[in-house]
């Protein structure tokens, strides 16, 4: 039997998820069909992360319902999962430092890997100072790359310098990477040959063509549950349950955080004070 070559891949989207709709769990499966058609990829894991309370965005429900509902939506996906870590954090966390997070935690479980083999095959050394440092060895582990994928409204969002940092973007893109699903109409592509950022990292980012249109949209879904209209089939029957059981996304609801500003423009306001 020949041995699979293929890079392994982790899938991270970062989110609201505002509710989860049946259109964030397709996003895992698209990109995972794209990459495995190449014959170079392998995608072993998806992770959700739903952004923290500290995000202040206008209608924002709390953090522990939206987690509750995106493990609710990945429970019947058996390589979807839910990282609360971000939803845990008292402040915003820019996207970037989510993703090194994670990438960390990938280098950190392939070092315990690592480790766990040797001892198995009686071979555990004593880490001494000719193996260097930890962060060193860490980087010399072979984990699976980690890449952010996302819908065609992040990416062009990168074009909008508030909430952006250069030298983030750079980092997402240039380092991990980026799998995009593009939506209709959308033009992803002529987005990135207008940015000469995006375009001298082209290579890292992946476009997925989405040939079975959805447009589902977690705000008009909300806006669908304030009229009291039905979401049915739009939404996992779950995730359907409980927001119906804790009477979420009222008119109340859509109001919160109206007179805040934006988390990532409070920020980049006061750096340029």
């Amino acid at each position: 039997m020949e041995a699979d070559t293929r890079t392994e891949v982790v899938l991270l989207a970062c989110g609201s998820f505002n509710p989860i709709t049946n259109m964030h769990m397709r996003l895992f499966e698209l990109a995972r069909d794209y990459l495995h058609e190449t014959g170079k990829y392998k995608v072993v894991k998806g992770i959700i992360s739903p952004v923290g309370d500290g995000y202040q965005k206008k209608g924002l429900i709390e953090a522990y319902h939206r987690v509750a509902m995106a493990v609710l939506a990945s429970e019947s996906s058996d390589w979807v999962k839910v990282d609360p870590w971000e939803s845990e954090q008292e402040e915003w966390v820019e996207t970037a430092k989510v993703v090194r997070h994670h990438h960390e935690e990938l280098l950190m479980s392939g070092q315990c890997k690592d480790e766990a083999d040797h001892v198995k095959k009686g071979k555990k050394r004593k880490l001494g100072a000719s193996e260097g440092g930890v962060s060193e060895r860490l980087l010399n582990t072979a984990v699976p790359e980690l890449k952010l994928l996302c819908g065609a409204d992040l990416l062009e969002s990168f074009g909008t310098p508030n909430p952006w940092k250069e030298e983030d973007i750079t980092e997402i893109v240039g380092k991990y990477g980026l799998v995009c699903v593009t939506r209709s109409g959308s033009d992803a592509q002529r987005f990135i040959y207008q940015s000469d950022l995006l375009w001298k990292h082209k290579k890292n980012i992946h476009l997925v063509n989405e040939w079975i249109t959805n447009d589902i949209s977690a705000t008009w879904i909300r806006r669908a549950l304030r009229r009291a209209q039905s979401v049915k089939y739009l939404l996992p029957e779950p995730v359907l349950d409980y927001i119906q059981s804790h009477n979420l996304y009222s008119p109340d609801s859509e109001e919160k955080n109206a007179d805040v500003i934006l988390a990532p423009l409070q920020k980049h306001a006061n750096l340029s004070k």
